[in-house]
């Protein structure tokens, strides 16, 4: 009986990931930093440490105590871990293949630049740092342009509806009305804060407006999310977003009240026709794993 239980536990193989997950919380001081790290939410870092925790039968983190704890069984996971890492990325190291190098010239909405930037292609560029990344911000409508014209190898771009984004289509997400956390909105008429002529959500929100005859006016104009989000802050209008792309301070609509409904875009990423090189595609493998986490993507 004891060889049959020493040989079921030595069958469990703890998940590499998970193990890099518990100290990386420790190396940034919290969860939340540790979601930044490793481009996961929140919640997903929490459920790898609790499947953790099923695994060796034991709590890892004193949750009575205010700080972030280790219990004793905590501290000797992590001490392994460090050394169960360690060990995986010398082999790595040893092991991998040539690093990936090249240049690619990627384009991308301002919003989905302000979340993906950080996380998502910051851990690509650190991951590769052989690999020149030129990134810029514009329309949809612009940057679909221009990768048509050989000015791009990639870029990710928003569509009306999922089907207009083809083939190509990678995820869909919800079109939400986006306020400041005390706006009061005027009974007579909806105050709009909004990119320039072209872009999807202005004419998304006044396409809606206008099919519900409610009275609209753009009130604040301006082409990217930083001024849209003081403008917000400042309790100047509403706007519209992709659910996705609502900063944390912001309020996103649960139910929209006397505002309509706004449906769903499409967001494809596009590579460039002809051979894209190796870089671009390892990009674009990369930007659509981090999203399948954090986003689910379409089948």
């Amino acid at each position: 009986m004891p060889e049959e239980r020493d040989n079921l536990i030595a069958r469990k193989n703890l998940p590499m990931d998970v193990l890099r997950t518990l100290v990386t919380i420790i190396e940034r001081g919290s969860f939340t930093l540790a979601g930044d790290a490793l481009g996961r939410s929140q919640a997903a870092i929490s459920f790898q440490i609790k499947k953790l925790e099923q695994m060796v039968g034991e709590p890892l983190f004193d949750r009575k105590s205010s700080a972030l704890k280790l219990t004793a069984a905590g501290d000797l996971v992590m001490d392994y871990a460090r050394q169960i890492l360690t060990l995986n990325d010398r082999v790595i190291r040893e092991l991998q293949q040539p690093a990936i190098e090249g240049r690619v010239r990627l384009g991308i909405p301002s919003e989905f630049a302000t979340t993906l930037l950080p996380r998502i292609i910051g851990r690509f560029a650190a991951e590769n740092p052989n690999v020149t990344l030129e990134v810029n911000c514009d329309l949809s409508r612009n940057l679909l342009a221009a990768l048509d014209k050989g000015e791009y190898d990639l870029v990710l771009g928003l569509h009306r509806t999922p089907s207009e984004a083809g083939k190509n289509l990678i995820m869909t997400d919800d079109l939400v009305w986006v306020s400041g956390r005390d706006f009061a909105p005027e009974e007579t008429q909806v105050a709009l804060i909004a990119a320039p002529e072209g872009c999807i959500y202005r004419s998304s929100a006044t396409n809606a407006l206008n099919e519900k005859q409610i009275n609209w006016k753009v009130i604040y104009t301006i082409p990217d999310l930083a001024g849209i989000r003081s403008a917000l802050e400042e309790g100047l209008g509403i706007t519209v977003l992709a659910r996705s792309t609502v900063p944390k301070n912001l309020h996103a609509a649960s139910k929209t009240g006397k505002l309509p409904g706004l449906g769903k875009i499409g967001i494809s990423l596009i590579a460039a026709s002809g051979d894209s090189g190796v870089a671009c595609q390892a990009l674009q493998a990369h930007i659509k794993t981090a999203l399948a986490e954090r986003i689910q993507l379409v089948d």
